[in-house]
């Protein structure tokens, strides 16, 4: 092994990060080559800077005009340069800040600096990693985003077993909330091989579901009850939709604040970004945040430095104009309106498709898994194959849904206009009760 490599374990030794690392995360460190040593010229190099692979002219990198032209508000720097593998400082430093702005609870000495991903979906796939080991298992809720089979069961060969976050359909529909009883009981059965690795992702896709205040607190304190005995405990907060909630007792935060600073035997990772929050796609611009009450600053470097190994393995760094633009819509005094006229216009499709499911409740075929926030809601398929129904709408009637699996179909409402709203589920829930017959 490496023996940066041994250092780092060496720093994280004794604590939940340095208990819960997979094989690989053990092996991960991040090399003092070309990129250390390009980013200690970048602060000390004031002659000339010969370290790093770009044609630069006085100093600022060569440009083609075509991508000048049409990049006109980013500098020839911000455009085409190489960022740093842990990403740009100032898009580091000003995520941070929003994510304390937009989760008060949470104590800025209690997690570390963020580091930039390409996308959300790399986010997990790093944190994959660096902590589920071949053979290892994952708790994540059944239905749930079907990349997670291919990140954490295809990629890692680790178990990724799904619990029933809203009951057992098949024993009388969907619940109207989180089954306590259901989680509680698969983290306990975990925790017996001595550590629990969970996803929560909520705005859950694809139910479209998140916690009430009440269960949140249920669930901090179901992982706290867990780590107090003596297993310990990572907890993946995928906040890929994380601001999109639309009833009053939704909590407003993310559960990555309950557990950052939980138990000195839970280690919690918040995966956020632009993306969905900011509507920008294809940025594919994402962050990766670690939290624990049981580590310092030398153990968030430690993990940082083990993260940007496995960055700089596989991407090199992040996509440069993404992070600069992105800072500029951050600092845009027409953003916030921007957002939150986008907000309302899901919060009013949302409404829509409530009220539709509200008065289809007793519909033969088809029921609703709790939905309160995000892009999505899906419905249960009762007595018929959702892949047969998604192949129906779309063949005969143009509309195009997900099935996952036999059991579930998701609508993404994110992406029908509201007038259409109505006509689209009056198909859907005639075309289901049609094929039942």
């Amino acid at each position: 092994m490496n023996h940066l490599a041994i250092e780092l374990n060496s720093i994280l030794e004794r604590t939940v990060a340095g208990r819960l690392l997979s094989n690989l995360g053990r092996r991960f460190y991040f090399p003092r080559g070309i990129i250390a040593q390009s980013a200690e010229a970048k602060k000390s190099a004031y002659t000339a800077d010969a370290t790093i692979g770009m044609a630069c002219s006085g100093g600022t990198p060569l440009i083609f005009s075509v991508i000048a032209e049409n990049m006109p508000g980013l500098s020839p720097s911000e455009a085409v340069a190489y960022a740093p593998t842990a990403g740009v400082e100032k898009a580091r430093t000003a995520w941070k800040e929003s994510i304390l702005q937009k989760n008060p609870s949470l104590g800025k000495e209690s997690i570390s600096l963020p580091v930039v991903v390409p996308g959300l979906t790399a986010g997990l796939s790093y944190t994959a990693d660096l902590f589920v080991s071949k053979g290892g298992r994952v708790l994540a809720s059944d239905p749930c985003w079907d990349n997670y089979e291919l990140i954490f069961r295809v990629r890692r060969g680790a178990e990724l077993a799904g619990i029933p976050f809203f009951g057992d359909p098949a024993g009388g529909g969907p619940g109207s909330g989180l089954d306590m009883d259901a989680i509680g009981r698969a983290m306990t059965q975990a925790a017996a091989s001595g550590s629990v690795r969970i996803i929560f992702n909520f705005p859950n896709n694809p139910s479209g579901y998140s916690p009430t205040n009440a269960e949140a607190g249920a669930l901090a304190d179901l992982v706290r009850g867990i780590a107090e005995g003596g297993a310990d405990v990572l907890v993946i907060c995928d906040d890929a939709y994380f601001g999109l909630f639309y009833e009053e007792d939704v909590i407003r935060e993310s559960l990555f604040v309950r557990f950052a600073s939980l138990h000195e035997k839970v280690l919690a990772v918040k995966i956020d970004g632009p993306i969905k929050e900011d509507y920008t796609w294809g940025l594919r611009t994402g962050f990766l945040t670690f939290g624990s009450k049981g580590l310092g600053g030398a153990h968030y470097d430690a993990l940082i430095r083990k993260l940007t190994g496995a960055i700089r393995s596989s991407v090199s760094s992040s996509n440069t104009p993404a992070q600069f633009l992105m800072l500029k819509a951050m600092e845009d005094s027409r953003t916030p309106a921007e957002k939150e006229r986008y907000r309302n216009l899901m919060q009013s499709r949302y409404a829509r498709v409530k009220a539709i499911a509200g008065e289809n409740s007793g519909h033969p075929v088809l029921s609703p898994l709790p939905f309160n926030s995000g892009y999505f809601m899906s419905f249960f398929c009762k007595g018929i194959s959702a892949e047969t129904l998604r192949r129906r709408l779309l063949s005969e009637h143009g509309i195009g849904t997900i099935a996952l699996g036999e059991r579930y179909l998701r609508i993404a409402f994110s992406s029908i206009d509201e007038e259409k709203i109505p006509g689209v589920f009056k198909t859907i829930y005639s075309a289901a009760e049609k094929l039942s017959k």
